[in-house]
């Protein structure tokens, strides 16, 4: 970005704004001063924008590493245009992955090879096709961002990236972690009612769900009369400035995501039980009781609190110790 502005009457001044570079804002100053100041600023000020665009050898924007670059990508893209989760997750996977083998390169000296080789070892290192897809995703699009608006260079090396295909054989039920109908009985044997995991595990076996769909499902989601139940929101953990998780309902991220689920009588008996036993909980614990006044979620404490991914998930390493 470029600014022109006056000094004291005769002296114009001119800077152009280079985002951070090692931590620091650059921000480039020239000046022109005597009679018609202006007008001789205002030419030099064309005469290096045309110099800029033509080679960028003014101020040089590609001596910017990559490190630097995806700082202020973050800032001023991710941050303002994908949801907090997304921004953390981004942020997690730059700073264990592709800073400490990239980002001490100047983004003009990322070409194709260098780039091919980076993702070949990481697939070397038998990381998930997941992670590499999403490692991927973000140098494309920052890289992307590079090219326009930014113009830091001219072309982007990663659309000539390819992940390679994976020739190991095909995973087995037991790599995909898929439960077995005896294992669900077991695991169905060992929760009572009373069990924090028991709703959360049937919501999810009868209905298909991740977590945390489960732990957004509100009771205005479920039709006991129609047996549906609506999937509208998910419940997502967001992180603030000091690193501190907040649990908040965020929609799903595609059209995909909003459906309409039906489930069975067994479902609905352990549900209307759950209802029922929320509301003695809430005559039983009185003003102590924690109620949502925005959100009446299905997965509660007895005191009202409501589950979070994280509380499933680590009942969920309990049951499991138990086998």
């Amino acid at each position: 970005m470029i600014h022109l502005y006056a000094f004291c009457g005769k002296t114009w001044y001119y800077y152009f704004d280079m985002g951070i570079v090692d931590g620091k804002r650059i921000r480039p100053e020239f000046s022109a001063t005597a009679e018609g100041a202006h007008t001789k600023a205002e030419a030099i000020l064309r005469r290096k924008i045309l110099e800029y665009e033509n080679a960028g050898t003014v101020f040089k924007p590609q001596e910017i590493t990559l490190q630097d670059f995806l700082s202020f990508w973050m800032e001023e893209y991710v941050d303002l245009k994908l949801e907090p989760n997304t921004y953390y997750n981004y942020e997690s996977t730059i700073k264990n992955h592709i800073l400490p083998h990239l980002g001490k390169f100047k983004v003009k000296s990322l070409t194709p090879h260098v780039l091919q080789q980076f993702i070949n070892l990481k697939t070397r290192e038998c990381y998930a096709r997941q992670t590499l897809s999403i490692i991927i995703g973000i140098l494309s699009k920052a890289l992307n961002y590079a090219v326009y608006p930014f113009k830091y260079i001219k072309e982007n090396p990663m659309h000539y990236v390819e992940l390679i295909k994976d020739k190991s054989r095909k995973p087995t039920r037991e790599d995909l972690k898929i439960q077995s109908k005896e294992n669900l009985r077991r695991i169905n044997s060992v929760l009572n009612e009373d069990h924090p995991f028991y709703l959360p595990f049937h919501i999810g076996l009868h209905c298909g769900l991740c977590v945390g769909e489960v732990c957004g499902v509100e009771w205005k989601h479920i039709n006991f009369e129609e047996m549906t139940l609506e999937i509208e929101q998910q419940l997502v953990g967001i992180k603030d400035e000091n690193r501190n998780v907040h649990w908040q309902p965020r929609p799903p991220k595609s059209k995909a995501g909003y459906r309409t689920i039906p489930f069975g009588n067994a479902l609905t008996e352990i549900l209307k039980r759950a209802k029922k036993r929320q509301l003695e909980n809430r005559l039983k614990c009185g003003e102590f009781y924690k109620k949502d006044p925005e959100h009446d979620y299905v997965c509660k404490k007895e005191n009202g609190e409501h589950y979070t991914p994280s509380v499933i998930k680590y009942n969920t390493r309990k049951v499991k110790y138990q086998f």
